[in-house]
């Protein structure tokens, strides 16, 4: 019997996730009725590509586990196979026997049975060993010697050959093999108009090759993807002003995310921003300083969107005949049109979206971050992403999802690369740990996190009222907890005014003006932010989404977790204070097998971020940490 078989989506209904060349653990309950031993192997293969094994190992209970690597990218699947294993059964029993002291002539008898009906399973290079040990075996029955040690030797060569007599397969059940980037990164979110503006009267608006300038700091950081606010064309009609404030005044630039005006629509750049041939050079400047650029996909308009012109059955009508505006009550957003993606005519409107993602891709893009996807239907996603898998598989696709877990879950499931979390709202360290466990383990198989720190409309209580040392505990929390992680603009300066008490909104969004910054403040989290990425890189295990334990910390407000690379060989352990206003100080009780250590063992660990060693003995170690000075330690365990 097999089941219980991961990674699995739906019964295999959907794809599972896997990043090429990473160790994906599959596991499952292989077992069979009465007391014969059972083998399994777990086999996988690349779309029209050939099969590799590897045998799966029994960890207790019946379950097995073994990790696969699968190369290409694209569509691949795998398959658990389990069978009895009477060679090895017949082996254990007579080896119990021959310590029990009692006749083995008739069971060497039978293992030569045995051996001659497996003959014509194992490949041609085997059978001369195999046809030995059965003489061997007879040869023992007469009293000559005891072959059992060249048994056991061929069984271990046979874990994977499967007895036909007694096989049985599981489902073949697919994955889709993304890129790296698809699983690990740093990200970091910047608006290209802020970039160089000048505000003078009237302001003047950065633009590719000033927002270029850039590029080689980000990049300095450690970061690996820039991702773009929209830059495309900005309404009139109903734009807002500074503060989200109406009427905009005469040099008010507007939201990005009300997209479409006479110069265009999805499809062009934003005339202040510069041209087509602009945006390519600033996009073949980052990859040549190891950047990827991201661009914002809003898939929602301007009422001077030229669609809404062309094409006005893409938009729900309100009774009196006028275009329904977005609207979040008690929120409005009289600047932007949602489109109704199942109008009569939604084919024509899907086929217009993918023929807007064509021309970026055409234009050297191959990240996406997608706007609110919730608020779209699942299907139009599927049916997009299959497109995209079809032609474009080294496409990645993050999903801006503030939505239900299980609306969340879904998209993640019919494709996205990556999705927002709701890691800015977990701050206690019960419901943090709890929440790491469930993204590196509970949904690991089809979602992958990417821990924003802050976006252009989520500035949390926490970054308002903890300073500077909440801005480093959550740029620790986030850039350990998971291998995605990013940051938007202005995190790295501490920016931490809101419009108003109560709120996550900045104030003077730059989502509504130009914002212009200093980057060389004495106070920049620069160097930390280096500092952090220059780690990740080191430790395999902070590239890894499974493989997190949470650690024991006692004392109030610490939370402590490890993570482990797959091969064992790297193992980084994070504390953390998440009081951005006091000391904390508490001892450790660890789980040492967790760490690759014995319970009793003494181990050195080295602190990433000071430089610090430490020599800890068992479970118990005390640390203290002052979020003044650090208010985190990432130490790198060694044995």
């Amino acid at each position: 019997m097999i089941e219980v078989v991961s990674p699995v989506v739906d019964g295999g209904a959907l794809a599972a996730k896997a990043l090429a060349g990473e160790a994906v653990p599959v596991r499952a309950a292989v077992y069979a009725d009465g007391h014969d031993r059972v083998a399994a192997l777990v086999r996988w293969r690349s779309q029209g590509g050939r099969w590799s094994s590897v045998p799966l190992d029994p960890i207790g209970n019946d379950e097995w586990v073994a990790p696969i690597r699968c190369d290409r990218v694209g569509a691949a699947e795998y398959q658990v196979v389990g069978w009895v294993d009477r060679l090895g059964s017949w082996l254990r029993d007579t080896r119990a026997c021959l310590r029990a002291g009692q006749a083995v002539e008739l069971q060497f008898a039978e293992g030569a049975e045995l051996l001659h009906e497996r003959m014509a399973d194992v490949p041609p290079a085997d059978r001369q060993a195999v046809s030995a040990v059965a003489e061997q075996l007879l040869v023992g029955a007469a009293g000559a010697q005891d072959p059992l040690e060249a048994a056991d030797a061929l069984v271990e060569r046979l874990r994977l050959v499967p007895d036909p007599r007694t096989t049985t397969c599981g489902p073949c059940l697919p994955l889709w093999v993304e890129r790296e980037r698809a699983g690990v990164g740093a990200w970091y979110e910047l608006f290209v108009r802020s970039e160089g503006a000048i505000l003078g009267q009237p302001p003047r608006s950065g633009t590719f090759a000033s927002a270029a300038r850039r590029l080689p700091a980000l990049a300095a950081m450690g970061f690996d993807v820039v991702y773009l606010a929209p830059i495309h064309p900005i309404g009139l009609t109903g734009r807002k002003g500074p503060n989200n404030t109406r009427p905009a005044g005469p040099h008010d630039p507007g939201s990005p995310w009300a997209i479409g005006a006479l110069e265009g629509g999805h499809s062009e750049i934003h005339p202040d921003l510069g041209t087509v041939t602009d945006f390519e050079e600033f996009v073949a400047r980052a990859r040549d300083l190891g950047l990827e650029v991201a661009l914002d996909l809003a898939l929602q308009c301007s009422p001077d969107h030229p669609w809404v012109r062309e094409h006005p059955d893409w938009f729900r009508r309100r009774p009196d005949g006028t275009i329904a505006h977005a609207e979040n009550p008690p929120k409005a957003y009289e600047d932007i049109v949602p489109l109704d993606f199942g109008c009569p005519d939604w084919r024509a409107l899907w086929t217009a979206v993918r023929a807007v993602v064509e021309t970026w891709i055409a234009r050297g893009v191959r990240v996406f971050r997608v706007d609110n996807p919730h608020t779209k239907p699942v299907a139009l996603w599927s049916w997009l992403i299959g497109e995209l898998r079809r032609d474009h598989p080294d496409v990645l696709l993050l999903a801006e999802a503030f939505t239900r877990p299980h609306l969340l879950w879904r998209l993640a499931k019919v494709g996205f690369s990556q999705s927002y979390t709701y890691f800015t709202w977990r701050q206690r360290p019960a419901e943090l740990a709890a929440y790491a466990l469930q993204l590196s383990e509970g949904t690991s198989d089809f979602l992958r996190p990417n821990l924003f720190v802050n976006t252009p409309d989520i500035l949390t209580a926490e970054l308002q009222e903890g300073g500077p040392p909440a801005f480093r505990l959550r740029l620790v929390l986030a850039a350990t907890m998971s291998p995605s992680y990013g940051i938007y603009s202005g995190f790295e300066l501490c920016e931490n005014q809101a419009v108003r008490p109560g709120s996550e909104e900045y104030l003077d969004s730059e989502k509504y003006q130009l914002r212009p910054r200093d980057w060389d403040q004495p106070h920049s989290l620069a160097p930390l932010i280096t500092a952090i990425n220059a780690i990740r890189r080191r430790h395999p295990a902070l590239q890894r989404l499974r493989g997190l334990t949470v650690q024991g910390i006692d004392g109030p407000n610490l939370i402590g977790y490890s993570r482990r690379s797959a091969d064992g060989r790297d193992t980084v352990l994070v504390v953390v204070n998440l009081d951005p206003h006091h000391p904390r100080e508490a001892t450790t009780s660890l789980d040492l097998p967790a760490l690759g250590l014995a319970w009793d063992a003494s181990f050195t660990v080295r602190d990433e971020l000071s430089g610090a060693t430490y020599r800890w003995q068992g479970p118990r170690n005390y640390v203290r940490l002052d979020p003044a000075q650090q208010p985190a330690h990432i130490f790198a365990v060694e044995p």
